[in-house]
């Protein structure tokens, strides 16, 4: 079982943040809708559904990696739920 944690953003310094957020906008596969944004408008979408609470940041202490899930996805990851 991975040992997840929800990482509060204002543990984060803005500009740790910042490079996380730059980072999941960059990888490829992330779909962002119809048309094409700059890596500041996703960022900036990124951080509104942070912000909003639509979007959960989770770390993974056993493979130390971490991603950006639904809140949905991680109410049920936290849970021990697994996601199909």
């Amino acid at each position: 079982m991975a040992n997840l944690l929800d990482i509060p953003l204002a543990r984060l310094a803005p500009e740790t943040l910042a490079g996380l957020l730059e980072e999941f906008a960059s990888r490829d596969g992330t779909d962002y809708g119809d048309r094409e944004l700059s890596l500041a408008e996703k960022v900036l979408q990124l951080r509104r559904q942070l912000d909003s609470g639509d979007m959960r940041l989770l770390y993974d202490g056993d493979s130390e990696t971490w991603d950006l899930v639904s809140r949905d996805a991680a109410r049920a990851l936290l849970a021990g739920e697994t996601l199909d």
